[in-house]
């Protein structure tokens, strides 16, 4: 990074700030910085938020319905700011995302987004994909919406789908042993196998082309080099420096983010996330989140200066 480079804030990998967590960010904005913490060593750092320090803000969403009710995006716009999107829009599927908006919902956001910010600033993520047995012993997955969610976003002018496979994390798995324990269902998530993978990605695949949309993955380094050949699949930046570089001029940092899980086939791009395990859980209770979801903190509702969730 040279000195006339300015940062990507990250907004967050770590848990829902438009849905949850807006009025504290828009508050440290008007601040004028951020005191980060990092989560492995607990140094914590201050941020210089400024427009004339910070290039773009990357927002990661599953419910972006405060953020576009509230006008934050024309807000930030305004104050010199450029914004990406990285929307995550699944099937519908409560056992694995029991607190997200309904499906037709996060459809209608995702237009408005496209509307109001342009599509080419729009991510859509359809990620992870899931196959996992319920308590009863019942075998699922959440492909189920992916083609009507395809024909809605081509209709808005999305050209990016990201997708990537669970990863099942030990603290998932305790997670879904406590629930069952607690007389509640829950998924237990099921590896496919690889041929079973690649079998799914190259069907995504040709529900995408004739749409206009290209299928990228996150982090399946694997699966990519065991593709069969051609194909159109690629590899994401989730936060993409060059994009947004192209898209809006100016120097963000272009460096490759060694941070991140590159030798999975990560290729984001050098960013500072401002979002915090310990104090901003995610209050969507995914079954599968490698994070801090409110149900594992026992948080039951949103601090004090957050957004709270709106469910149609």
């Amino acid at each position: 990074m040279s000195k006339t480079d300015k940062i990507v804030l990250s907004a967050s990998r770590r848990t829902d700030i438009p849905a949850f967590y807006l009025n504290w960010f828009m508050e440290r904005i008007e601040k004028g910085s951020f005191p980060v913490v990092n989560p492995y060593n607990r140094v914590t750092k201050t941020i210089d938020a400024s427009s004339s320090h910070v290039h773009t803000i990357v927002f990661w969403s599953k419910n972006f319905s405060p953020f576009l009710q509230s006008g934050t995006g024309h807000r930030l716009l305004r104050k010199g700011y450029h914004l990406f999107f990285n929307f995550t829009v699944n099937s519908e599927c409560q056992l694995l995302e029991p607190a997200i908006p309904r499906l037709e919902e996060r459809i209608g956001q995702l237009a408005q987004l496209c509307d109001e910010f342009s599509p080419e600033t729009v991510n859509w993520r359809f990620d992870p994909i899931c196959f996992y047995r319920d308590k009863n012993g019942v075998f699922g997955n959440n492909l189920s919406d992916f083609e009507f969610i395809a024909q809605n976003a081509s209709r808005v002018g999305i050209t990016r789908c990201v997708t990537s496979f669970a990863d099942d994390y030990a603290k998932i798995k305790r997670r879904t042993a406590s629930l069952w324990q607690n007389h509640e269902n829950a998924p237990l998530l099921v590896d496919p196998g690889r041929e079973k993978k690649i079998d799914i990605l190259t069907r995504m695949e040709r529900v995408l082309q004739p749409k206009g949309i290209c299928l990228l993955t996150c982090c399946e380094k694997e699966l990519m080099v065991a593709l069969p050949r051609p194909t159109t699949i690629s590899e994401n930046a989730c936060i993409p420096g060059k994009r947004l570089q192209k898209m809006f001029q100016g120097t963000p940092v272009t460096k490759k983010d060694p941070g991140q899980r590159s030798k999975k086939g990560c290729r984001c791009t050098q960013s500072v996330d401002i979002g915090s395990y310990d104090s901003h859980p995610c209050f969507h209770n995914c079954r599968f989140c490698y994070a801090n979801p409110a149900m594992d903190t026992k948080t039951t509702f949103p601090p004090s200066g957050s957004v709270e969730q709106t469910n149609g």
